[in-house]
């Protein structure tokens, strides 16, 4: 059986000055190509570093990466956000287990005590005429 893997995404780089800036990584130790996300082709894959340079200077990549800079404080912002949704999502998520854990040892206690008590009921079960009312 063999291991299923998806490419690298590309993330760019940054600056002395804190801007994104495109540096290629070596594609010696990329095995299944890089995806740019900066969505001018979907699920384009490019497998060499000359393909994907070239990738690098088109208009719609350029705008891309410019348009990171532009936002920066915006994507912080945003970023700062999705930690405090995770840190509540993890704290909701651990509450939900405890409550399920709570609820499948009721169900085990519940079961065991049915098991028992229907097992006592047929041993102690005695056959008696119900038509007969004397």
């Amino acid at each position: 059986m063999e291991l299923v893997t998806e490419p690298d995404m590309y993330t760019p780089s940054i600056d002395e000055h804190g801007n994104y800036i495109d540096k290629i990584p070596p594609f010696a130790i990329i095995k299944k190509g890089l995806q740019c996300p900066c969505g001018s082709r979907k699920d384009k894959t490019y497998d060499t570093h000359t393909i994907f340079s070239i990738h690098t200077k088109t208009k719609h990549h350029q705008h891309w990466l410019k348009n990171l800079n532009t936002n920066k404080a915006n994507y912080y912002v945003e970023n700062e956000g999705l930690k405090n949704t995770i840190h509540n999502q993890r704290l909701i998520i651990a509450n939900l287990e405890k409550e399920i854990q709570k609820k499948n040892t009721t169900i085990i206690h519940l079961s065991q005590h049915f098991t028992a008590t229907t097992s006592n009921s047929n041993e102690n079960h005695i056959a008696t005429n119900l038509l007969d009312f004397d």
